[in-house]
């Protein structure tokens, strides 16, 4: 068992910190709002860490799940950063879905005081989080991954490594291209079924044992046909997502014309008042549509 720090507590992080102390491991918690860490705690044991570099201290392993690239800066090497308590050859694991620039820079740090860092972001939804069956897609130096694997498997069903720093992020970006084209066509799928005046659910049920089978069908189609949008990941979270994607694939010269589309539709949920919804609620704006 290994001690580890966990810093973030969202709705990806505190399951994922959660399933670790179920583990067996030592786990010490740190959170922006400190009364979320408090609760963890209560919750699963554990100790917990005012800044990120007391959450850090003396841990062999340094988890992180925030919001965007400046937050992982800030907990990385901003005041009281984790890096600045970490031990030469502490493995630090990122679990934030970032731009690759900011993972490189975040790795250029790590490697100047001799601290380990995997670029590791998740794929699987507060769900996948909550149940321990991540998607996790790593970057990084391969003997720090084959460290710090066994402790992602507490809440991973797939851990992988790409490539050196940056290949998990640029994986990542790969899964939400795909996820964008998967859910605009489902729910252009979806609206021509009804506007056909078919039996959408019933369709349904018929074309997911084909081809056009995916995850956001077994998972979305029926809670988008009954207009639920408080599942999974929110549209503002995926347009920065996209617009991360957006801005790799001009710098590598990457085309991604469907991708720059579906985040417009995106802005329209947004203009609706759907910033919080689920990503499938790209149904709601082809509903909106007559």
């Amino acid at each position: 068992m290994a001690r580890v720090a966990f810093l973030g507590l969202g709705v990806m992080g505190y399951p994922m910190a959660g399933h670790l102390a179920k583990a067996g491991h030592e786990v010490t918690v740190y959170n922006r709002t400190t009364a979320k860490a408090q609760a963890w705690v209560e919750q699963h044991g554990g100790k917990l860490g005012k800044t990120p570099s007391e959450a850090a201290a003396g841990a062999d392993f340094v988890m992180a799940c925030v919001g965007n690239d400046d937050d992982l800066k800030q907990v990385c090497t901003g005041e009281h950063g984790a890096f600045e308590a970490m031990a030469a050859g502490t493995v630090f694991v990122d679990h934030t879905t970032l731009s690759a620039r900011m993972t490189r820079e975040m790795n250029a740090a790590a490697d100047a005081r001799q601290v380990c860092f995997v670029d590791a972001p998740v794929s699987g939804g507060q769900a996948g989080a909550e149940n321990g069956q991540l998607s996790v897609m790593c970057g990084g130096d391969e003997g720090a991954f084959l460290r710090a694997e066994p402790i992602i498997g507490a809440y991973a069903r797939t851990c992988r490594r790409l490539g050196g720093s940056g290949a998990g992020q640029l994986t990542k970006m790969c899964n939400q291209i795909a996820i964008a084209g998967i859910v605009q066509g489902l729910s252009e799928a979806l609206h021509f079924a009804e506007k056909a005046g078919l039996d959408a659910h019933g369709v349904v049920e018929v074309i997911r044992g084909g081809a056009a089978a995916s995850w956001q069908m077994d998972n979305r189609a029926k809670t988008m046909l009954e207009d639920h949008y408080d599942y999974g990941f929110a549209v503002d979270l995926m347009r920065k997502d996209l617009k991360i994607c957006l801005g790799a694939a001009d710098e590598i010269g990457a085309t991604v014309p469907v991708t720059a589309l579906v985040d417009q539709f995106y802005k329209d949920v947004q203009n609706m008042g759907g910033g919080r919804w689920d990503s499938s609620a790209l149904f709601k704006r082809m509903r909106s549509l007559g």
